[in-house]
């Protein structure tokens, strides 16, 4: 809506006929409506020191000790007070108030050198040193005129500041259309918290300001920084603080030896404060211009996202390209919910050759999940029925899929002091693999324990069976010699889980613990059932930790179950401070003790392992102070006397924005890494370098083939109201179509102008994700109050 224009011929002052000489700066009441003006801020005393003071005064008046708002009474006008040197003028008309001059209705507050005042028009003219305060707007200038109860008028060459959002800036004229409007002809904005030189600014021949909507828009709009001119647009909207807002977003800047020099410039669409369009269009030197359409939705009963990135024609492959990521979540009510992920991309290099531009790589995404299913959880019932397919990139192995599957799970606690339950899974795989195994599965799996817990002790009897019958529909080339399309499997399993808990109070250097010793005995048993001819549908081998030491079965999934007599030992001791409760150190030791050699296999050409006990793991934890913490974790082999498995890591964070990590990972070679060694150093870091200058870097390096595995170098440079940060990556992209290593380059410069544009597109997480601690850029401090600084 264009701004009313007031015209100065109706604006101008009435004749100085006639001067009063009063007291200096005496109060002269302008009789045109009754009331008094209320005292206006946020209440900060309590008490009587609270309480308004009465005086002695024609009009009533009270002294406050602070500003308070008061509603005024329905259908009660404000009354409206002026102050000067000198005042003079005609009683229920008008007024001229000359030297020292001010007047204030409700939350309105003119001062001036001079100023004229129309009651019956409720015009006010303001000449010389102007300033105006209302609603948490301040503006400053030679003259102006305005109709003072609708906050309606024009100011000349002022400069105004908006208490609520934190910006200011200047301008030839500036018209206000009400109290959270106005129109800023041929001026700057900034969101910068300084009174001169800021380092951005907005220049426009006009700039449309609602500080109630949050929404400032510039017309034939610059963006200068540091004087330097570095976008211009002929619309341009943005927010006047940090809240969501349409508007075009920090642009992105990289170079990558896969897509050449690229930028990135994204616009958000605020369409509701519910759902969200953010258009990214992607320019890349070596490939072309991808559009990036990211559509996010979000309800009481429903949310998700749908993003699509479509590249018309790659001029290095000659071809269309697109991806599609989508998905959406639904409360159906009852209990009852769905869900839905849709991820596909056009061809097997797509996620290699064009991953997303405003992040670093950590890895090649090489299977798409597409899915749809419905879930039910009430009580001790949850329920999942899903149709699941996968697009596989190769050189990987494709996974199985569900067409369809329903998982039914019953789990009850402490009925008569017993825990049971039950699982139920019917599924039919498939496979876009040639010559692979196909068919229906149907699982049944009941438990029943009976936990004993008490202080000191605890001691679980469980029970639990596995039933499987199969149905093929196709024999795979790699099925073992006779398999049948149909068979059962069942296989029961007994635990028994038990432990001690011992604790003592203790004094180290001077400091207060308890510490405990916490033994644990946990037995299984399950007989020896053949399973060869169980297909491999979603089923893999469990990793051996101390997650996974306590469990029944060396397996994850429903296709094997492990014969075992074995008894897994451990031994905890934790030292716990005792005045915080915070545990400070941690000392585990454990090993598995087998009583027969276990015969199921993962496959059958596997070798039944003879060994009489497992590996031992050896682990601990230490916290010193808030700010030093470190974990070591062991596997070692007894009969080899090797070590199997090594993970060492500490973490320093002294203060804020100042962190060290560092750790040391070792596996030993093995058929499952293809006899190639895990021997690698991580080190991340985030560390201030000089004032308001921060380095941020990861390195990943292989001490088997000497060679980085990834490393990442970025700097923070952090000023009041902008930070600049760059990131340089070297990265291992897992491996090509030909099954060769993949390694790539890339560099990242972004620019954030704080108060403008503040949304992180892509640094910041990369930073975080690198770096175990790491602490962004903090924002600009929070908007003023509204009566800050009042006068």
């Amino acid at each position: 809506m264009p701004p009313t224009q007031l015209d100065r011929t109706n604006l101008s002052p009435a004749p100085n006929s006639r001067r009063v000489p009063c007291l200096t700066h005496v109060a002269a009441a302008l009789l045109a409506v009754p009331g008094f003006l209320p005292a206006l801020s946020h209440a900060q005393l309590t008490g009587a020191a609270a309480q308004p003071t009465r005086l002695d005064a024609p009009w009533g008046l009270r002294v406050a000790p602070q500003l308070e708002e008061h509603a005024l009474p329905s259908g009660a006008p404000p009354a409206v007070f002026g102050l000067s040197e000198v005042a003079s003028g005609t009683a229920d008309r008008d007024a001229s108030l000359e030297g020292s001059a001010e007047l204030r209705r409700y939350t309105s507050v003119i001062k001036a050198d001079s100023i004229h005042y129309d009651v019956d028009t409720d015009l006010a003219d303001a000449f010389g040193n102007v300033h105006i305060v209302h609603n948490g707007n301040a503006f400053a200038g030679p003259d102006a005129h305005l109709k003072v109860g609708a906050s309606e008028g024009y100011i000349t060459r002022p400069k105004y500041h908006f208490n609520l959002t934190g910006g200011s800036g200047a301008a030839e004229r500036i018209d206000m259309i009400d109290d959270a409007r106005s129109v800023v002809h041929r001026g700057t904005y900034t969101g910068c918290p300084c009174d001169s030189d800021p380092a951005w600014y907005v220049r426009a021949t006009r700039l449309d300001m609602d500080t109630d909507a949050n929404l400032g828009v510039a017309r034939n709009g610059v963006v200068f920084f540091q004087g330097v001119p570095i976008f211009a647009s002929p619309w341009l909207s943005f927010p006047l603080s940090g809240g969501r807002q349409s508007g075009l977003l920090p642009p992105t800047v990289t170079m990558s030896s896969t897509t050449g020099f690229e930028m990135s410039l994204p616009y958000y669409f605020n369409l509701a404060p519910n759902y969200d369009l953010t258009l990214t269009p992607r320019i890349m030197s070596r490939r072309g211009v991808l559009i990036a359409p990211s559509f996010r939705y979000l309800s009481p009963t429903y949310s998700g996202s749908l993003t699509v990135e479509y590249l018309p024609y790659d001029r290095t492959t000659h071809s269309k390209r697109y991806a599609v990521f989508f998905n959406h979540s639904q409360n159906l009510g009852n209990g009852f919910g769905g869900y839905i992920y849709y991820n596909r991309v056009s061809d097997k290099t797509y996620p290699e050759d064009l991953a997303s531009g405003n992040a670093f790589l950590l890895g090649t995404q090489m299977l798409y999940q597409q899915e749809v299913g419905l879930t039910y959880n009430s009580g001790p019932w949850a329920a999942l029925l899903r149709e699941q397919h996968w697009q596989t990139l190769p050189p990987s192995t494709a996974p199985y899929g569900r067409e369809p599957q329903l998982n039914v799970k019953y789990s009850r606690y402490n009925v008569g002091g017993l825990d049971f339950g039950a699982e139920v899974d019917a599924t039919r795989f498939s496979i876009t693999t040639a010559d692979a195994t196909e068919g229906a599965r149907f699982v049944f799996n009941p438990y029943v324990a009976y936990p004993i817990l008490r202080p000191g002790y605890f001691f679980t009897p469980k029970v639990q069976w596995h039933v499987a019958s199969y149905d093929l529909s196709t024999i795979g080339a790699d099925a073992p010699a006779g398999q049948p399309k149909r068979f059962n499997v069942s296989v029961p399993t007994l635990s028994l889980d038990s432990g001690l808990v011992f604790d003592r109070s203790i004094r180290l250097f001077g400091q207060d613990y308890i510490q405990t010793l916490e033994p644990r005995l946990y037995y299984v048993y399950t007989p020896y059932r053949n399973q060869q001819f169980a297909p491999l549908f979603d089923t893999a081998e469990a990793d051996f930790g101390l997650a996974e030491i306590f469990t029944a079965s060396s397996f994850v999934g429903n296709d094997r179950v492990a014969d075992a007599n074995r008894l897994t030992a451990a031994l905890t001791s934790r030292f716990i401070d005792a005045a915080s409760g915070d545990e400070r150190a941690r000392f585990v030791i454990a090993q598995q003790y087998y009583f027969r050699n276990q015969r199921v296999t993962f496959t059958p050409s596997q070798p039944v392992s003879q060994a009489a006990h497992s590996d031992v793991i050896i682990g601990s934890s230490f916290k010193l102070g808030d700010s030093f913490a470190t974990e070591q974790a062991f596997q070692y082999n007894q009969n080899n006397n090797q070590l199997v498995r090594t993970n060492l890591g500490f973490s320093w964070s002294p203060a804020e924005r100042r962190v060290l990590n560092a750790a040391y990972r070792y596996t030993r070679s093995n058929t499952t890494l293809s006899y190639e060694p895990i021997n690698q150093w991580v080190i991340s870091a985030q560390w201030p370098l000089a004032r308001r200058l921060y380095g941020v870097g990861r390195v990943n390096y292989d001490l088997v083939r000497h060679r980085l595995v990834d490393a990442l170098a970025g700097f923070e440079y952090d000023a009041r109201c902008w930070s600049f940060g760059i990131g340089f990556q070297k990265y291992a992209n897992g491996v090509n179509s030909s099954n060769q290593p993949s390694t790539g380059t890339r560099v990242l410069a972004q620019l954030q102008l704080k108060g403008f544009a503040t949304i992180d597109n892509g640094l910041g997480p990369q930073f975080r994700t690198s770096v175990p601690g790491y602490q962004p850029v903090p924002p600009l401090p929070a908007p003023q109050a509204r009566f800050t600084h009042y006068q």
